[in-house]
Protein backbone atom coordinates (compact mmCIF):
# COMPACT_ATOMS: atom_id res chain seq x y z
CA UNK A 1 0.00 0.00 0.00
CA UNK A 2 1.49 3.32 -1.05
CA UNK A 3 0.20 6.44 0.65
CA UNK A 4 1.14 10.02 -0.24
CA UNK A 5 3.51 11.67 2.18
CA UNK A 6 1.08 14.54 2.75
CA UNK A 7 -1.52 12.12 4.07
CA UNK A 8 0.96 10.58 6.49
CA UNK A 9 1.81 13.82 8.33
CA UNK A 10 -1.41 15.78 7.84
CA UNK A 11 -2.68 15.09 11.35
CA UNK A 12 -3.93 12.40 13.70
CA UNK A 13 -6.36 9.73 12.56
CA UNK A 14 -9.96 10.82 13.00
CA UNK A 15 -11.68 9.46 16.07
CA UNK A 16 -14.20 6.71 15.36
CA UNK A 17 -17.76 7.97 15.03
CA UNK A 18 -19.27 7.02 17.34
CA UNK A 19 -16.36 6.75 19.75
CA UNK A 20 -16.52 3.51 21.72
CA UNK A 21 -17.27 4.41 25.34
CA UNK A 22 -17.06 2.11 28.33
CA UNK A 23 -18.69 3.05 31.63
CA UNK A 24 -17.21 1.51 34.77
CA UNK A 25 -19.41 -1.04 36.48
CA UNK A 26 -20.90 0.16 39.79
CA UNK A 27 -18.99 -2.50 41.73
CA UNK A 28 -15.58 -1.43 40.45
CA UNK A 29 -13.49 0.28 43.12
CA UNK A 30 -10.17 0.30 41.24
CA UNK A 31 -8.98 -0.20 37.65
CA UNK A 32 -5.46 -1.24 36.59
CA UNK A 33 -3.76 -0.36 33.29
CA UNK A 34 -0.82 -2.37 31.92
CA UNK A 35 0.98 -2.38 28.59
CA UNK A 36 4.13 -3.38 26.72
CA UNK A 37 5.05 -6.65 28.39
CA UNK A 38 6.32 -7.97 25.02
CA UNK A 39 5.90 -11.53 26.25
CA UNK A 40 7.89 -14.16 24.38
CA UNK A 41 9.38 -17.58 25.19
CA UNK A 42 12.16 -17.22 27.74
CA UNK A 43 10.57 -14.28 29.58
CA UNK A 44 9.70 -16.40 32.59
CA UNK A 45 10.23 -13.67 35.19
CA UNK A 46 8.02 -11.16 33.36
CA UNK A 47 5.30 -13.75 32.82
CA UNK A 48 5.46 -14.72 36.49
CA UNK A 49 5.15 -11.06 37.53
CA UNK A 50 2.06 -10.67 35.37
CA UNK A 51 0.54 -13.83 36.79
CA UNK A 52 1.20 -12.71 40.35
CA UNK A 53 -0.34 -9.32 39.69
CA UNK A 54 -3.45 -10.71 38.05
CA UNK A 55 -3.90 -13.13 40.94
CA UNK A 56 -3.36 -10.60 43.72
CA UNK A 57 -4.51 -7.17 42.49
CA UNK A 58 -7.29 -5.59 44.47
CA UNK A 59 -8.67 -3.98 41.31
CA UNK A 60 -11.83 -5.31 39.72
CA UNK A 61 -10.84 -4.53 36.12
CA UNK A 62 -7.57 -4.70 34.20
CA UNK A 63 -6.96 -2.98 30.85
CA UNK A 64 -4.15 -4.38 28.70
CA UNK A 65 -3.17 -1.54 26.38
CA UNK A 66 -1.23 -3.37 23.71
CA UNK A 67 2.04 -5.16 23.01
CA UNK A 68 1.22 -7.78 25.59
CA UNK A 69 3.06 -10.13 23.22
CA UNK A 70 6.31 -9.45 21.41
CA UNK A 71 4.64 -10.75 18.27
CA UNK A 72 1.30 -12.37 17.49
CA UNK A 73 1.07 -14.29 14.22
CA UNK A 74 -2.58 -15.33 14.32
CA UNK A 75 -5.07 -16.89 16.69
CA UNK A 76 -4.30 -20.39 15.41
CA UNK A 77 -0.89 -20.02 17.11
CA UNK A 78 -2.51 -19.78 20.53
CA UNK A 79 -2.19 -23.57 20.92
CA UNK A 80 1.62 -23.43 20.82
CA UNK A 81 3.12 -24.13 24.24
CA UNK A 82 4.05 -20.59 25.27
CA UNK A 83 0.96 -18.96 23.80
CA UNK A 84 -1.25 -21.60 25.46
CA UNK A 85 0.36 -20.83 28.82
CA UNK A 86 -0.41 -17.13 28.37
CA UNK A 87 -3.96 -17.84 27.23
CA UNK A 88 -4.56 -20.05 30.27
CA UNK A 89 -3.16 -17.35 32.56
CA UNK A 90 -5.48 -14.70 31.14
CA UNK A 91 -8.48 -17.03 31.21
CA UNK A 92 -7.82 -17.79 34.87
CA UNK A 93 -7.64 -14.06 35.63
CA UNK A 94 -10.89 -13.40 33.76
CA UNK A 95 -12.73 -15.57 36.29
CA UNK A 96 -12.22 -12.88 38.95
CA UNK A 97 -11.44 -9.75 36.91
CA UNK A 98 -12.96 -7.87 34.00
CA UNK A 99 -10.24 -7.98 31.32
CA UNK A 100 -10.04 -5.55 28.40
CA UNK A 101 -7.56 -5.37 25.53
CA UNK A 102 -6.46 -2.71 23.05
CA UNK A 103 -4.15 -3.94 20.30
CA UNK A 104 -0.59 -2.70 20.05
CA UNK A 105 1.80 -2.60 17.13
CA UNK A 106 3.06 -6.10 17.98
CA UNK A 107 -0.18 -7.94 18.75
CA UNK A 108 -2.75 -6.29 16.46
CA UNK A 109 -3.50 -9.70 14.90
CA UNK A 110 -5.17 -10.90 18.10
CA UNK A 111 -8.67 -11.73 16.94
CA UNK A 112 -11.96 -12.92 18.38
CA UNK A 113 -10.86 -16.53 18.92
CA UNK A 114 -7.94 -15.55 21.14
CA UNK A 115 -9.93 -12.83 22.90
CA UNK A 116 -12.75 -15.26 23.66
CA UNK A 117 -10.40 -18.01 24.88
CA UNK A 118 -8.54 -15.53 27.09
CA UNK A 119 -11.77 -14.09 28.50
CA UNK A 120 -10.97 -10.53 27.48
CA UNK A 121 -13.00 -7.94 25.62
CA UNK A 122 -11.24 -6.23 22.75
CA UNK A 123 -11.72 -2.46 22.56
CA UNK A 124 -11.22 0.04 19.75
CA UNK A 125 -8.14 2.26 19.64
CA UNK A 126 -8.84 4.82 20.92
CA UNK A 127 -11.78 4.35 23.24
CA UNK A 128 -13.18 6.37 26.12
CA UNK A 129 -13.52 5.17 29.69
CA UNK A 130 -15.78 6.89 32.20
CA UNK A 131 -15.02 5.96 35.79
CA UNK A 132 -15.02 7.59 39.23
CA UNK A 133 -16.01 10.95 37.77
CA UNK A 134 -13.19 10.91 35.19
CA UNK A 135 -13.28 10.56 31.40
CA UNK A 136 -10.07 9.01 30.02
CA UNK A 137 -9.09 8.38 26.42
CA UNK A 138 -7.29 5.03 26.15
CA UNK A 139 -4.90 4.10 23.34
CA UNK A 140 -1.82 2.03 22.65
CA UNK A 141 -0.27 5.28 21.40
CA UNK A 142 1.49 4.38 18.17
CA UNK A 143 -1.12 6.02 15.94
CA UNK A 144 -0.04 9.46 17.21
CA UNK A 145 3.71 9.07 16.60
CA UNK A 146 3.27 11.22 13.52
CA UNK A 147 6.91 12.23 13.02
CA UNK A 148 7.80 8.62 12.21
CA UNK A 149 6.35 8.71 8.71
CA UNK A 150 7.95 5.39 7.70
CA UNK A 151 6.22 3.67 10.60
CA UNK A 152 2.89 5.35 9.85
CA UNK A 153 3.07 4.12 6.27
CA UNK A 154 3.85 0.61 7.52
CA UNK A 155 1.06 0.81 10.11
CA UNK A 156 -1.51 1.79 7.50
CA UNK A 157 -0.50 -1.17 5.38
CA UNK A 158 -0.51 -3.88 8.05
CA UNK A 159 -3.77 -2.69 9.62
CA UNK A 160 -5.59 -3.15 6.31
CA UNK A 161 -7.87 -6.18 6.08
CA UNK A 162 -6.31 -7.18 2.75
CA UNK A 163 -2.78 -7.36 4.20
CA UNK A 164 -3.96 -9.29 7.26
CA UNK A 165 -5.97 -11.79 5.25
CA UNK A 166 -2.99 -12.41 3.01
CA UNK A 167 -0.66 -12.98 5.97
CA UNK A 168 -3.06 -15.22 7.89
CA UNK A 169 -3.59 -17.36 4.78
CA UNK A 170 0.08 -18.38 4.89
CA UNK A 171 0.94 -21.65 6.68
CA UNK A 172 1.57 -21.37 10.39
CA UNK A 173 5.13 -22.67 9.92
CA UNK A 174 5.90 -19.72 7.64
CA UNK A 175 4.41 -17.28 10.12
CA UNK A 176 6.46 -18.81 12.95
CA UNK A 177 9.63 -18.23 10.93
CA UNK A 178 8.52 -14.67 10.23
CA UNK A 179 7.99 -14.15 13.97
CA UNK A 180 11.46 -15.56 14.69
CA UNK A 181 13.05 -13.09 12.27
CA UNK A 182 11.01 -10.21 13.69
CA UNK A 183 12.18 -11.00 17.24
CA UNK A 184 15.79 -11.19 16.07
CA UNK A 185 15.47 -7.82 14.31
CA UNK A 186 13.82 -6.32 17.37
CA UNK A 187 16.62 -7.50 19.65
CA UNK A 188 19.23 -6.11 17.26
CA UNK A 189 17.45 -2.75 17.24
CA UNK A 190 17.27 -2.70 21.05
CA UNK A 191 21.05 -3.03 21.18
CA UNK A 192 21.44 0.02 18.94
CA UNK A 193 18.71 2.29 20.36
CA UNK A 194 17.05 3.26 23.59
CA UNK A 195 13.43 4.43 24.01
CA UNK A 196 14.75 8.00 23.99
CA UNK A 197 15.66 7.48 20.32
CA UNK A 198 12.11 6.55 19.36
CA UNK A 199 9.48 8.90 18.02
CA UNK A 200 7.14 10.28 20.69
CA UNK A 201 3.47 11.17 20.42
CA UNK A 202 2.65 14.46 18.74
CA UNK A 203 1.42 16.88 21.42
CA UNK A 204 -0.94 18.78 19.14
CA UNK A 205 -2.47 15.55 17.91
CA UNK A 206 -2.98 14.39 21.50
CA UNK A 207 -4.83 17.62 22.26
CA UNK A 208 -7.00 17.25 19.17
CA UNK A 209 -8.00 13.75 20.20
CA UNK A 210 -8.71 14.80 23.79
CA UNK A 211 -10.81 17.78 22.77
CA UNK A 212 -12.80 15.75 20.24
CA UNK A 213 -13.41 13.02 22.83
CA UNK A 214 -14.23 15.53 25.59
CA UNK A 215 -11.58 13.98 27.85
CA UNK A 216 -8.87 15.54 29.97
CA UNK A 217 -6.50 12.56 30.15
CA UNK A 218 -4.93 10.44 27.41
CA UNK A 219 -3.50 7.20 28.82
CA UNK A 220 -1.24 5.06 26.62
CA UNK A 221 1.85 2.88 26.35
CA UNK A 222 4.07 2.14 23.33
CA UNK A 223 6.93 4.58 23.99
CA UNK A 224 8.36 2.81 27.08
CA UNK A 225 8.87 6.26 28.64
CA UNK A 226 6.66 6.43 31.75
CA UNK A 227 5.78 10.02 32.58
CA UNK A 228 3.00 12.54 33.00
CA UNK A 229 2.93 15.30 30.36
CA UNK A 230 0.98 18.51 30.87
CA UNK A 231 -0.71 19.52 27.61
CA UNK A 232 -2.38 22.75 28.72
CA UNK A 233 -5.94 23.64 29.70
CA UNK A 234 -5.97 20.85 32.26
CA UNK A 235 -5.16 18.15 29.70
CA UNK A 236 -2.62 15.47 30.56
CA UNK A 237 -0.90 12.53 28.89
CA UNK A 238 -0.09 9.61 31.20
CA UNK A 239 2.41 7.11 29.79
CA UNK A 240 2.69 3.52 30.97
CA UNK A 241 5.95 1.71 31.56
CA UNK A 242 7.00 -1.38 29.68
CA UNK A 243 7.70 -4.55 31.69
CA UNK A 244 11.02 -6.39 31.62
CA UNK A 245 11.75 -8.45 34.71
CA UNK A 246 14.60 -10.24 32.94
CA UNK A 247 16.63 -7.00 32.69
CA UNK A 248 19.56 -6.32 35.06
CA UNK A 249 17.42 -3.52 36.47
CA UNK A 250 13.91 -5.02 36.28
CA UNK A 251 11.10 -2.63 35.47
CA UNK A 252 7.33 -2.81 35.54
CA UNK A 253 4.57 -0.60 36.75
CA UNK A 254 0.82 -0.33 36.83
CA UNK A 255 -1.29 2.77 36.53
CA UNK A 256 -4.30 2.59 38.81
CA UNK A 257 -7.48 4.63 38.64
CA UNK A 258 -9.72 4.85 41.67
CA UNK A 259 -11.78 7.45 43.45
CA UNK A 260 -8.57 9.34 44.34
CA UNK A 261 -7.56 9.62 40.67
CA UNK A 262 -4.59 8.13 38.76
CA UNK A 263 -1.45 6.92 40.49
CA UNK A 264 1.49 4.72 39.61
CA UNK A 265 2.22 1.49 41.51
CA UNK A 266 4.67 -1.37 41.37
CA UNK A 267 2.85 -4.64 40.63
CA UNK A 268 3.90 -6.19 43.93
CA UNK A 269 2.23 -3.41 45.93
CA UNK A 270 -1.11 -3.43 44.12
Amino acid sequence: MKLPETALRAGPPALPDPLETLIAAPEWRAIDFISDLHLAPGMDATLAALQQHLRSTSAQAVFLLGDIFEVWIGDDARFDAFEQTCTDLLREASQRLSLFFIAGNRDFLIGPDMANDAGMRRLSDPCRLKAFGHALLLSHGDALCLDDTDYQRFRAEVRSSAWQQQLLARPLTERRELARRMRAESEALKRKQTPADWSDLDAEACCQWLDAAECQVLLHGHTHRPAVHELGNGRQRWVLSDWDCEAPNPRADVLRLDSAGLHRLAPATC
